[in-house]
């Protein structure tokens, strides 16, 4: 499966409207439930909450881009 993102891309959780806006750190290799290991297929992913930072991993079939970008902080 090719790779849908890039390191520094601005992300979305499809079908979640309140999801946060998360930059894309990098691809990741990681084990699915037949024990297989998959390096195309999951990111690692940032975002901000009330000044606090939160990391997780994500299927890029569950990610949709995120068109304004702009920085994690809201002014």
């Amino acid at each position: 499966m090719p790779k849908k993102f890039k390191p520094g891309d601005w992300v979305k959780i499809k079908g979640n409207l309140e999801s946060p806006k998360m930059e894309v750190l990098k691809y990741i290799s990681k084990k699915n439930s037949l024990g297989l290991i998959s390096n195309d297929n999951y990111l690692q992913c940032v975002w901000y909450k009330n000044g606090k930072r939160y990391s997780g991993v994500f299927h890029q079939n569950n990610l949709i881009k995120f068109i304004k970008t702009g920085g994690l902080y809201n002014t």
